[in-house]
């Protein structure tokens, strides 16, 4: 039986070129025979930003260019390519919820000092494993443009600190955010007038900052920072010391060995931190790994894949001490995982893997689900209710209404072509996020902070609350109608949701083959070397046996294929004669066919693994996230006969 299992996974490493994805999390075919496929009409001009936005100064380097050869090298259109840029910087806000927010409703402390500092830069990835962003450096390292600690308060110094250095203790900065040039429109968006009108949001919104010097962590100037009390308190500007240090040190009392300054609201810090959404998901390329991954260059760089090196919950608790119950809540994943719910707590505690953007296209979509949701609309005819349509105040038809609906479908933009996709996908491990994918991309944002006081943290659980008649004792569910209206930040960014999405299914998140990553290997020692998927499946064949491959690949046809295969047997024929690795190609880029999964719950009873890690509560009615989930996942009925431990 262990070497038919042995078999099994030499078969599925050869069968998907070794895919990547394979060792991380499923993957899936969308049913490009039934999408609908037209030629776009010619792309609209963005209208030129108004004169009323301020532009950033231009600074002596440019932020943008590493990113833009970037999206040279991958291959990225315009909708990609700023897509990839608001995935990578936009915190849409959420420096605030991170500097203070955090702090005050939730009780976690983060000490980006400890995390961030410059002099710990080669340490940041073992310690913490977090992506050093290649274009930023440590003050007085040579062509370092910054010369000393003190000119940067202790922080690597990143392209665009030349001006942002300059506003630290005042109010008058120009978020980088602002001079975004966005994409052409797009002529079917009903807010757009045809194509004709540019009614999105201010992209100042989106709030991009300039690097920390870790990828997908932002600073932001603190227009409150007071220099005097920072260095009487740190003994100068280029440390932290006095600010994170514990109070014991001090004075001597036991108890203040929890307490720090960075509880006391009198001594502000010079930065405000961010966080995008691709501080969980920037990881190094498989295909192109660094050679040291404390020093990483653009090359070696993917946005999609997920990091499976972050200890991004220790990361969050790293301001507390390990007594404290907040520490014990946000602190217990283990490197490379984060908890379902992040920082929107449900305190179920079954942290997984990073979700793995990968072959995105393929992703099954499910038709015909009951979906209750915001819609775009160009007005809201004789509907005067704003809970059921609301149109923005000083646009022109740039109204949504709230509606119940089984006919939702999913755009997207591949090789220049707009193909519609019937129906929704099921996002994140248990499919909750069922609404859609533009809405599922909206709500990472909350996830890491964005609109929380407008929006979201007043219907968070709070964790000392045991009085189930007080507020706080559970979750809630927010209004997104509401955190729409009154966020700016949520509107900034759902104006370019389809970017991102267009993002996700570029070639950037095309999957990679284990066979393709060994021939790179080679090719860096002898140019002229060749690894074929045969040359893969003959080294798998030397190490688990002759004909490993084929035993492995019957094995995983029996056992596996009915959930980790995006094409049932009815649509691509039996399991047992299937080639996984078969290429779509209908699709520009003939990428796998088969997501290598189904995006549908299986009983955790039939599957027979820890049932804690398939609990969620977030999207549930009456939770937090409830209106991001469908009335068809709600409408799951309940797996029966779970197992439960007689002591408890």
């Amino acid at each position: 039986m262990k070497r038919a299992y042995v078999a099994a996974f030499a078969a599925v490493v050869a069968v998907l070129g070794g895919s990547y994805l394979a060792s991380r999390a499923p993957v899936l075919e969308t049913g490009w025979q039934q999408a609908h496929a037209d030629n776009p009409a010619p792309p609209v001009p963005a209208a030129p930003p108004a004169a009323a936005v301020p532009q950033p100064d231009a600074g002596s380097v440019d932020q943008d260019a590493p990113y833009r050869e970037s999206c040279a090298r991958e291959g990225l259109n315009e909708s990609e390519c700023v897509g990839r840029l608001i995935w990578f910087k936009a915190t849409a806000g959420n420096d605030r919820f991170h500097t203070y927010t955090f702090q005050q409703r939730i009780g976690v402390l983060v000490d980006w000092f400890r995390v961030l500092r410059s002099d710990q830069r080669d340490d940041r990835f073992w310690a913490w494993g977090i992506i050093n962003d290649p274009a930023c450096c440590k003050p007085g390292d040579p062509n370092c443009p910054a010369k000393s600690m003190e000119e940067t308060y202790g922080f690597d110094w990143c392209p665009g600190d030349d001006v942002l250095l300059k506003h630290v203790g005042k109010a008058d900065y120009v978020d980088p955010a602002c001079g975004l040039k966005d994409a052409a429109l797009d002529p079917d968006d009903p807010h757009t007038k045809g194509g004709t009108l540019d009614q999105r949001h201010s992209a100042c919104d989106l709030k991009f900052g300039t690097s920390t010097g870790a990828l997908g962590i932002r600073k932001f100037p603190n227009p409150r920072f007071d220099a005097a009390k920072w260095k009487a308190v740190n003994g100068g500007v280029g440390s932290w010391a006095g600010f994170d240090r514990k109070m014991d040190a001090t004075t001597g009392i036991e108890s203040d060995s929890r307490v720090s300054k960075l509880a006391d609201a009198s001594v502000e810090p010079p930065f405000l931190i961010g966080t995008s959404c691709g501080s969980c998901h920037i990881a190094f390329d498989p295909l192109n790994p660094p050679a040291d991954p404390a020093h990483p260059k653009w090359e070696n760089i993917k946005g999609l894949i997920g990091n499976q090196y972050t200890r991004m919950s220790e990361l969050l608790g790293s301001g507390m001490p390990k007594s404290a119950l907040e520490y014990q809540m946000f602190a217990h994943a283990r490197p490379g995982v984060t908890d379902t719910s992040a920082i929107s707590h449900d305190q179920v505690n079954n942290p997984g893997t990073i979700n793995a953007l990968i072959n995105v296209a393929q992703r099954p979509v499910f038709k015909g689900d009951t979906v209750t949701k915001w819609r775009k609309v160009a007005d809201c005819g004789v509907e005067k209710d704003e809970s059921k349509c609301w149109c923005e105040p000083g646009r022109q038809g740039k109204c949504w209404q709230f509606s119940t609906r089984k006919d939702d479908t999913t755009t997207v933009h591949l090789g220049g072509q707009k193909v519609v996709l019937p129906g929704v996908h099921h996002i994140l491990k248990g499919g909750e996020d069922s609404i859609g994918a533009l809405e599922a991309i909206q709500r990472v944002y909350f996830n890491i902070g964005s609109c929380s006081e407008q929006c979201w943290v007043n219907h968070f659980s709070d964790m000392r609350q045991v009085d189930p008649e007080q507020r706080g004792f559970g979750q809630t569910p927010f209004n997104i109608g509401q955190c729409r209206r009154d966020c700016p930040n949520f509107r900034a960014v759902e104006d370019r949701l389809q970017n991102v999405l267009d993002f996700f299914t570029s070639a950037e998140s095309d999957e990679m083959d284990l066979f393709a990553a060994r021939a790179n290997a080679r090719k860096l020692k002898s140019p002229g070397a060749a690894y074929t998927r045969a040359d893969l499946t003959a080294d798998l064949e030397k190490e688990f046996g002759k004909g490993a491959v084929a035993r492995g690949q019957t094995v995983f046809a029996e056992n596996c294929a009915r959930c980790h295969s995006s094409i049932p047997e009815a649509d691509g024929g039996p399991f047992k004669s299937r080639d996984f690795a078969a290429t779509n190609d209908a699709h520009p880029r003939k990428v796998r066919a088969d997501f290598l999964g189904n995006d549908q719950a299986t009983p955790v009873t039939e599957v027979g693994t820890f049932p804690c890690r398939a609990l969620h509560s977030n999207h549930m009615a009456g939770h937090l996230y409830q209106e991001y989930a469908s009335e068809t996942l709600r409408g799951r009925p309940s797996v029966a006969d779970l197992p439960q431990r007689e002591d408890l």
